[in-house]
């Protein structure tokens, strides 16, 4: 079996490329003797000569001019696996896999992969919407890198970051409360809401502020996701509370005003989001970094909307 050297092959391709030992041994810096040592080596190595030497002059032979084929096919895959591999040491390639939640679907999540991608044009991603439950088993079943949804109950084989939010009141621009500084129950007594399934955990928490209020929780317009809502109530059928990441892709995309306020709900309502990893399986420096990057997009998510909920 033979055992062949990087260094063998990069002597030899430069031998033949210099056409001489003394031209290559200059070209590599190395001694005449040793390109000549290295060269036979090769040839032991092989079991046939790769050179006439006749009066001082060397002469490739037929097996020679074919071996060089291979010699530069093999180096090259080589060059391309080291810059390769030093994109990824420098998080400049590799391949993120990325689930999400239908509301950071469309706004936040291409937003926090837009910033992470910026001088990275050899990262490929996979990105993939479902739902929050959906999200969850794709993760713990150590398909994708990372996932971003409402938070699951702790599993193991899932690792999760979470985030407690809270969630925001939307009104119509002409709505009369839409100049209060803070929106509560007793505001939106016997209002029609747009709000999700019964079943979720945001309607049933609201829900239950209502009735701890003395007030009547009125649900006209159940949703799957709030995006829809956002225009039942820029039309001035009903008020809604949602989660904060709807409001930020409609901010991020509308600007302000475009026919809504937006303004804190009190008491809070509160909606637990969280990155979500594998935890069975080692995670990719990459995917790691997009991890920290992500986290650091939904701090800066919600300072935001702290910051312009103000009247």
């Amino acid at each position: 079996m033979m055992n062949l050297s990087i260094r063998q092959l990069t002597t030899f391709r430069e031998v033949m490329r210099a056409g001489s030992i003394s031209q290559a041994a200059r070209a590599l810096g190395r001694t005449q003797p040793a390109v000549s040592a290295m060269i036979a080596a090769l040839e032991r190595e092989l079991g046939f000569a790769l050179f006439l030497r006749a009066q001082g002059k060397l002469t490739p032979t037929p097996e020679a001019r074919f071996f060089l084929e291979e010699t530069e096919e093999i180096l090259g895959r080589l060059d391309q696996a080291r810059q390769t591999l030093a994109g990824i040491s420098k998080l400049e390639s590799g391949h993120l896999r990325v689930a999400c939640h239908p509301a950071a679907s469309g706004v936040f999540l291409p937003g926090a992969l837009t910033g992470f991608l910026a001088g990275r044009p050899d990262v490929r991603v996979s990105l993939m919407m479902r739902t929050s439950r959906v999200v969850e088993d794709l993760i713990a079943s150590q398909q994708f890198d990372l996932g971003f949804a409402e938070a699951p109950a702790p599993r193991a084989s899932i690792r999760q970051t979470d985030f407690d939010l809270d969630c925001i009141c939307v009104l119509a621009a002409g709505h009369p409360l839409a100049d209060r500084a803070a929106i509560a129950p007793a505001d939106l007594d016997g209002a029609d809401l747009a709000m999700l399934f019964s079943e979720h955990p945001i309607t049933a928490r609201t829900r239950a502020v209502f009735e701890a209020a003395g007030c009547r929780f009125r649900h006209r317009f159940e949703l799957q996701t709030f995006l829809p809502g956002l225009r039942l109530v820029a039309a001035g059928l009903c008020a809604m509370i949602c989660d904060p990441v709807t409001a930020h892709g409609h901010l991020a995309q509308a600007g302000p005003g475009a026919g809504l306020v937006m303004r804190p709900f009190r008491p809070r309502v509160g909606t637990r989001l969280a990155i979500l990893e594998p935890a069975h399986r080692p995670q990719s420096r990459l995917a790691a970094a997009f991890r920290d990057h992500l986290a650091a997009e939904v701090t800066s998510m919600r300072d935001g909307l702290a910051a312009r909920l103000a009247p």
